[in-house]
């Protein structure tokens, strides 16, 4: 087996590799996954306490 032909093989293992990707993330069944996932940054934190500011005097 020549360079050429591993070379050829191994291109065409990642062009499927990336069309197998691309088609697993745009499926439907992904859809609520990934939106649940780009919601998280805004999602509040009940337990999640402002940090009180500190005073020059220190806690006395």
């Amino acid at each position: 087996m020549s360079f050429g032909v591993l070379h050829g093989l191994l291109t065409l293992l990642v062009m499927i590799l990336f069309i197998g990707i691309v088609w697993w993330t745009f499926s439907s069944r992904q859809k609520k996954r990934f939106d649940e996932a780009a919601n998280l940054p805004f999602a509040d934190d009940e337990d999640h306490q402002p940090a009180r500011k500190r005073s020059d005097k220190g806690d006395e």
